[in-house]
């Protein structure tokens, strides 16, 4: 059954995974972010994301990151189980966390990133890319396919502002089945207003365009792909990952190598305008369909209503099984055997 549109063929040598986790107090604006049941609640996701990748459950975090009002399990378990049956090595890097999870990880040294309607979203943009692009050509020789998933709750609304800032129409997806677009670009224009730009006005300082809308994971995945140039890289993840493209695209960084692989939830949302965007900016795009309508399980039915649909380079993680031959079904097994030691 082909459940990766399109298929992927070549299998690597040295794959490796590396999950850039960062907090944006953006995600405390009441209805703008579902990672978590309430907004300060979702300081806490991408530890849990992280330590539910590794281990397959929470370790050192006191909540699961669930999204309200069914408790939809993260996308961490999908990531988990593609790990667990692939083996595939892995690794977290720390781009400005307010809770650290109990895993090892890179350390980037960077602040968490503020409300985005503050005159500064994210500090020291510029020695988070260096440090990122350091960690990049650290890594090049270890791998020769690189994906790279993310944990941020509320990066799409910062996804949106610097779309936004490089002249890019920028209706993002969203964690929830209702997503709350008029919130997010009002958020946007007011963030716009409070750093003075216009739609369009940074599309040559795509760095500048973080500093002022963006969140400290975007600035860490392009510095990491800048150091790392050369070496076949798939972004794991939505539209957040559609903006980081952009970023990158704009920063003059080569392109050739890079695509996007994520869920059909996100392809699909009607809400959002994914498709016209990534045709805009030319980059390859994987889709990847996990087949939850065949599960018994509700938290899992939810995702085909839309409650979550993408995350944790769930969709990177997808397209990786099939590379290595794992049947959607035996992967479907094996996230139903982690979600139901979660509840």
């Amino acid at each position: 059954m082909v459940w990766i549109v399109p298929t992927p063929t070549h299998v690597p040598e040295k794959p490796l995974f590396l999950f850039v986790l960062s907090n944006t107090e953006t995600a405390h604006i009441p209805d703008i972010s579902a990672a978590g049941k309430t907004p300060e609640l979702t300081d806490y996701t991408p530890a849990g994301d992280a330590e539910v990748v590794e281990t397959g459950n929470i370790v050192s975090v006191p909540v699961l990151p669930i999204t309200p009002p069914y408790n939809t399990p993260t996308p961490a378990i999908i990531t988990c189980a593609a790990l667990n049956l692939t083996g595939i090595p892995h690794m977290f890097v720390n781009a400005g966390l307010k809770v650290v999870p109990d895993v090892s990880f890179v350390d980037l040294m960077a602040k968490p990133g503020f409300d985005i309607r503050k005159p500064v979203a994210v500090y020291d943009t510029k020695g988070i890319f260096e440090r990122a692009q350091k960690l990049g050509r650290d890594i090049r020789d270890t791998t020769d396919h690189l994906l790279i998933g993310e944990s941020i709750p509320g990066g799409t609304t910062t996804a949106m502002g610097v779309l936004n800032a490089l002249g890019y129409d920028g209706n993002v997806s969203s964690s929830s089945c209702s997503n709350p677009l008029e919130l997010k670009n009002r958020i946007v224009k007011e963030g716009m207003a409070a750093s003075g730009i216009k739609y369009g006005s940074l599309r040559d300082d795509p760095l500048h365009a973080i500093t002022c809308l963006g969140d400290p994971m975007m600035v860490a995945v392009a510095g990491i792909v800048s150091g790392i140039d050369g070496i076949e890289v798939v972004l794991a993840g939505g539209t957040q990952m559609a903006a980081v493209f952009a970023v990158i695209k704009h920063l003059g960084i080569n392109t050739d190598n890079i695509s996007i692989a994520t869920t059909k939830y996100v392809v699909n949302d009607e809400s959002a305008n994914f498709r016209e965007l990534v045709d805009e900016l030319g980059v390859p795009v994987y889709t990847a369909d996990p087949g939850f309508g065949a599960s018994n399980l509700t938290g899992l039915q939810r995702y085909e209503a839309g409650d979550v649909k993408e995350g944790v380079g769930a969709g990177g993680a997808m397209y990786l099984a099939q590379m290595y031959g794992i049947s959607q079904k035996k992967l479907r097994l094996e996230i139903e055997k982690i979600c139901m030691k979660l509840f």
